[in-house]
């Protein structure tokens, strides 16, 4: 766990239901873990509860759903008795969120360098012109060369390694202390991959961001991350520091370790992970 003095982001007990026409589905079910100024990966399956618990956190949630937790904090702040202006206030400014796939997260129809802007000056009282100039600075720190062409460029007109990019710098603009990282490389090819983490890694040294960093990916998040959060079924299994993933005790995490190619190994016939139904109880 990280050290109470430090500690930026505090779950206890998160829970995430969903009415269905057969009964209630538990998404999140009893989830705890806290955050402080550095990398946590949250890794599992589709469906185990990793982009759920971010959105709780975000307070994205769909209003059908029920959301409940013994302790949701940020910095102090009650998340779920806080009331509904201070949750936007919170979100895009301090707390910020990337989404998995920026073809579906950016606004089709606005500028890159217009939705960069709105979420500076939702933010922060500036002029047009400084958050104009503001938004070129980020373009560039994420890596983006001619910055000036690609503000005034739709989503469409942009590759997907270049659209995620400025998903990451609509999100920093506004300078948040806490970024959530839903699979922002998975979309990607291998060596936009290592660019992107590049910059998470840069932003979180310079900045002092927290980073929850949601993937399936056992292997990125082992040399990426600080720590590591297993989750399976709507509930954490194991919680270890990513240079002692290898050394991971729960039988999930194993088979889920055990799944990975190895370079010069046999692997005939593929592993199969043999799940039990005590790791959902």
């Amino acid at each position: 766990m990280s050290d109470k003095a430090s500690t930026l982001l505090e779950v206890e007990d998160l829970r995430v239901t969903f009415p269905t026409r057969t009964g209630a589905v538990e998404a999140v079910r009893g989830v705890s873990f806290s955050l402080g100024r550095e990398r946590l990966g949250v890794v599992g399956e589709s469906g185990s509860g990793k982009s759920q618990t971010g959105r709780a956190i975000m307070g994205l949630t769909p209003p059908q759903a029920e959301v409940s937790a013994k302790r949701l904090a940020f910095d102090g702040i009650d998340l779920l008795s806080a009331p509904p202006a201070t949750r936007r206030a919170l979100r895009g400014g301090r707390i910020a969120m990337i989404l998995q796939d920026p073809k579906y997260s950016l606004d089709p129809v606005m500028t890159i360098g217009r939705q960069i802007v709105e979420t500076l000056r939702t933010h922060e009282k500036v002029s047009k012109a400084e958050a104009r100039e503001r938004a070129l600075d980020m373009l560039a720190a994420v890596q983006i060369r001619d910055p000036g062409r690609v503000f005034d460029l739709h989503p469409h007109e942009v590759s997907g390694g270049m659209g995620q990019r400025a998903m990451i710098a609509m999100m920093l603009i506004a300078d948040p202390e806490l970024l959530i990282a839903d699979e922002p490389t998975s979309a990607l090819d291998v060596t936009v991959q290592l660019d992107v983490l590049a910059i998470l890694d840069e932003l979180v040294s310079e900045r002092g961001m927290g980073l929850i960093f949601i993937s399936h990916d056992l292997r990125l998040v082992s040399s990426f991350c600080d720590r590591v959060v297993v989750m399976y079924a709507g509930k954490v299994v194991e919680q270890l520091k990513a240079s002692e993933l290898h050394k991971a005790q729960h039988p999930y995490t194993r088979g889920l370790l055990d799944c990975m190619p190895r370079i010069g190994s046999d692997r005939h016939p593929l592993p199969v992970l043999q799940r039990k139904a005590e790791w959902a109880a």
